[in-house]
């Protein structure tokens, strides 16, 4: 099979299109013909071996989530057939989703409705169980509640903002200029250029800040908008000198199971929830999209077509 390997840490040029073996469904497995994978922020953070994301081992295929065709079906799996359309997300520490073929345990995937493309479900995996995750199991957001969502117009944030509305909350959201229109489409109440304002200008009214952007700067200015009791949960890391002992500061664990994916598809059925924007490229195209997720200004997600 075709996959897209990275050859070592670097630059996107470390990134080559080349022919490696196919996988073989072991016991409780399956093996995908893919169709459809995206580019998730910490895949440019592993390209680059920043921290905790650095490999002792190349060649290495990277991504995580997918949609595709059961080409094999390994023993012991019953639930899932040949020529089955499923998407899932590879397990934690385990990658392998910019290639023609994987390897998966079949408790990790769910069926695709025709309802959505290989692209759109393959857009949703990760972004979904992971603010469904932060959202819905680790804030417990309730109805009549105010949340802030820092980066709205991103993949996981973009799930959340419908998420959130969904669940009757108040929904606030910071975003670039050029993404503003796109974010209030989704269902934010207020959105705020955080190139041109400061959004502590709303003062310390949320119950929770779901923040998806990272950095010192954001991290501590997002305390002075908690009310006394709120939760910071956070998805993308930063220095956190700045807590308060009356804000719970939360780390999601985005555990990769059917539960997840199978609610995700609940939401999406009932209209609650809408795939993201999507950006094509042809995985050959790697390179150029991982300079793109690096700009970090995204609407939506990123896919690779691969078949």
């Amino acid at each position: 099979m075709k996959a897209m390997l990275l050859t070592g840490h670097g630059g996107p040029e470390m990134l080559r299109y080349s022919e490696v073996p196919d996988p073989v469904a072991g016991p409780g497995e399956i093996v995908v013909d893919v169709h459809a994978a995206s580019v998730n922020g910490a895949d440019p953070k592993v390209r680059r071996g920043n921290g905790v994301y650095k490999l002792a081992k190349f060649p290495h295929i990277l991504g995580r989530d997918f949609s595709g065709v059961v080409g094999q079906v390994g023993p012991g799996v019953t639930d899932i057939k040949a020529g089955d359309e499923v998407f899932g997300v590879l397990d934690q520490g385990i990658e392998g989703a910019y290639a023609e073929k994987l390897a998966i345990k079949a408790d990790l995937v769910a069926k695709k409705p025709a309802s959505l493309s290989h692209a759109e479900a393959a857009a949703l995996g990760l972004v979904g169980i992971t603010a469904l995750t932060g959202i819905e199991d680790v804030a417990q957001l309730k109805a009549g509640q105010t949340i802030l969502i820092q980066g709205g117009a991103g993949g996981v944030a973009g799930f959340a903002v419908q998420l959130a509305k969904h669940l009757g909350a108040r929904v606030i959201a910071t975003a670039s200029a050029n993404n503003l229109d796109y974010v209030k489409r989704l269902g934010a109440d207020d959105v705020i250029d955080y190139n041109k304002e400061d959004f502590t200008r709303i003062g310390p009214i949320c119950h929770v800040v779901y923040d998806t952007v990272g950095g010192t700067d954001v991290r501590t200015r997002s305390y002075k908008v908690l009310k006394p009791g709120g939760k910071l949960v956070w998805i993308s890391p930063a220095p956190d000198a700045a807590q308060r002992p009356d804000v719970a500061t939360l780390k999601p664990d985005v555990k990769r199971d059917r539960a997840h994916l199978e609610r995700m598809l609940e939401l999406v059925a009932a209209g609650a929830v809408k795939p993201p924007a999507i950006t094509h490229y042809k995985l050959t195209e790697a390179a150029e999209a991982h300079r793109v997720s690096e700009g970090r200004h995204l609407k939506g997600k990123l896919v690779f077509d691969v078949r």
